[in-house]
């Protein structure tokens, strides 16, 4: 097992900032995906599933995550399919561990995210941070109550993505602990 702490990444919002309105400017490229996810929710011989999902990727962000002293997994809806579909275009191995949800985006009873038990129980008692777009504080103080590790819960502007200063937020939490 590993000594360094788990860096858990969302596709959506923090390496897909899919609420942008322009990014060419700053390296991204545009892809149209199908992930299964998505398709199943479109109507049959729409455009919308011809054209597929269109997803912001930044193909240097693989680069910059390895050099981070963590290890990486996926905690996105986009599961095993982020190693397929993103995981190459940003330059990350295709074999990162991925947190499977028995379900998604069940109402929580607490208001909580409806992920976030399901990443502080994966983490399973390591030092993890958690990288999402729809972290709230309410998830901050039940990760605080729950885990018994350092946990860091990074929210990331859906609309910006990771930008300079989250690498480097990333980088001093890992080298603080």
């Amino acid at each position: 097992m590993s000594t360094r702490p788990l860096l858990l990444l969302d596709v959506d919002g923090p390496l897909n900032p899919f609420r942008a309105l322009y990014l060419a400017h700053r390296g991204y490229v545009t892809r149209r995906l199908h992930p299964a996810n998505w398709s199943a929710r479109q109507a049959p011989g729409s455009r919308r599933l011809r054209r597929g999902l269109r997803v912001r990727l930044h193909p240097r962000h693989g680069a910059r995550l390895l050099a981070l002293p963590y290890e990486l997994a996926w905690a996105t809806t986009w599961q095993h399919q982020a190693n397929e579909m993103i995981a190459p275009v940003i330059g990350l191995p295709a074999d990162l561990p991925v947190i499977e949800w028995p379900e998604m985006f069940v109402r929580d009873p607490d208001g909580l995210y409806w992920k976030t038990r399901h990443v502080v129980a994966w983490a399973a008692g390591r030092p993890f941070v958690w990288v999402d777009d729809m972290i709230t504080d309410l998830d901050v103080r039940h990760v605080a109550a729950h885990h018994d590790a350092a946990a860091l819960l990074l929210p990331v502007d859906a609309r910006k993505g990771l930008r300079e200063r989250d690498f480097v937020a990333l980088e001093r939490w890992a080298l603080g602990l």
